[in-house]
């Protein structure tokens, strides 16, 4: 017997009993398999346990619900009036704020617009998620050609429309303008610049590595902050482009560069054999980029990918440097709103701002792991 087979043996953790299965046989197996792993699950679940409790009881059993101004939040205690003293979140603040949170100081009589961009964004991206979902193609055109142009003409105004300035959009439509528009151009100027990186052209490999390199060494902030403030000053006299223009080239820009990485580790990591066997089919390079490798190379970095566009969707909140203000930058802007000045007010807004990034970036990283089982073809490891 083998010193390796003894300290392999010894070191095992005790096997669950033969009845045992299931969650009950993972529990013994991984929690109980010792005194030391028991007495640090028992302490691990009374830390869990005290701080889930008080957290339960701060958001919602003393939170305040509802209130005209920051005299409810600051004032309302169990029976009493203490001034400047709080228990529980202040969700009156985020009730009262919600709308400007969503649309910014996007006008009111015309917030039906940006809805309306809104119901039409799901109705084409739902089936454009379910894999079974018929014309992928149709599908494809209306929302990443059509879609685009239409909202923005019903955003912006025109054809009898009142015209909104960019300047007055802000919260979670900011947010989804700069994602949704930065994942539709980083995914394929991403895939560019990968093949680019590969070409056998010595100006087009140049090319495509000095602008991956340049992009990916830059801070976002930087990235912004140039197109902001220092493209006008190269611009002739009375040229001016639109600062959400700016602000949408420069995280697309800035995306494309991680993606071309990402889908450059998926183009070498296809065997050999899949490029050779295309050739020897006759196929042009681009038949053979688009029927046989890109598709294999994509489901193979399906994680890199939705990890970029979240990275992306979080990014969007940097936008407050170049004075636009997303769903984080609107929060933060209410801030000093006089009549939600507590001391509790900061927490509950980013707290409501933190859960709706989670929710859309958890939704996000499911639907990869969806994908990716979907498309499971033996593969996996």
């Amino acid at each position: 017997m083998s010193n390796s087979f003894v300290r392999t043996a010894i070191l095992a953790p005790e096997p669950p009993p033969s009845g045992e299965k299931g969650m009950v046989a993972w529990v013994r197996r991984n929690l109980l398999a010792t005194p030391k792993d028991m007495i640090l699950t028992v302490l691990a679940l009374i830390f869990v346990g005290w701080a889930l409790l008080h957290a339960i009881d701060w958001l919602f059993v003393q939170a305040v619900w509802s209130g005209p101004d920051r005299t409810f939040c600051a004032t309302a205690v169990q029976g009493g009036i203490q001034p400047d003293s709080w228990n529980g979140a202040c969700w009156a603040f985020v009730n009262a704020k919600f709308d400007q949170f969503i649309f910014g100081r996007y006008p009111l009589d015309e917030r039906w617009r940006p809805t309306l961009v809104g119901i039409l964004f799901v109705l084409l991206l739902v089936p454009m998620l379910i894999p079974s979902a018929p014309r992928k193609g149709l599908n494809a055109l209306l929302l990443f050609g059509v879609l685009p142009i239409v909202s923005f003409f019903v955003l912006y105004g025109g054809f009898g429309l009142e015209i909104v300035e960019t300047p007055l959009w802000g919260g979670l439509l900011v947010t989804l303008v700069l994602s949704f528009v930065g994942i539709a151009v980083s995914f394929p100027l991403g895939i560019i610049l990968a093949l680019g990186r590969r070409s056998q052209m010595p100006v087009i490999r140049t090319v495509c590595i000095i602008f991956i390199e340049v992009v990916r060494g830059v801070p976002l902030i930087t990235v912004l902050f140039m197109a902001s403030v220092m493209l006008p000053l190269f611009l002739p006299a009375g040229w001016t482009v639109d600062k959400l223009l700016r602000a949408i080239i420069g995280v697309s820009i800035f995306a494309s560069a991680y993606m071309a990485e990402v889908i450059r580790g998926g183009l070498q990591a296809i065997p050999k054999g899949q490029f050779e066997g295309a050739d020897s089919l006759g196929l042009g390079y681009w038949q053979k980029m688009r029927l046989v490798i890109m598709p294999q190379a994509i489901k193979l970095v399906i994680p890199g990918i939705v990890n970029t566009f979240i990275g992306m969707f979080k990014d969007t909140s940097l936008v407050s440097i170049i004075s636009m203000f997303d769903l984080l930058g609107i929060v933060r802007l209410n801030f000093v709103d006089p009549n939600w000045a507590t001391a509790v007010t900061p927490l509950t807004g980013l707290i409501f701002a933190g859960f709706a990034f989670w929710l859309f970036c958890f939704g996000m990283s499911r639907y990869s792991a969806f994908i990716e089982r979907h498309l499971d073809t033996g593969h996996k490891r």
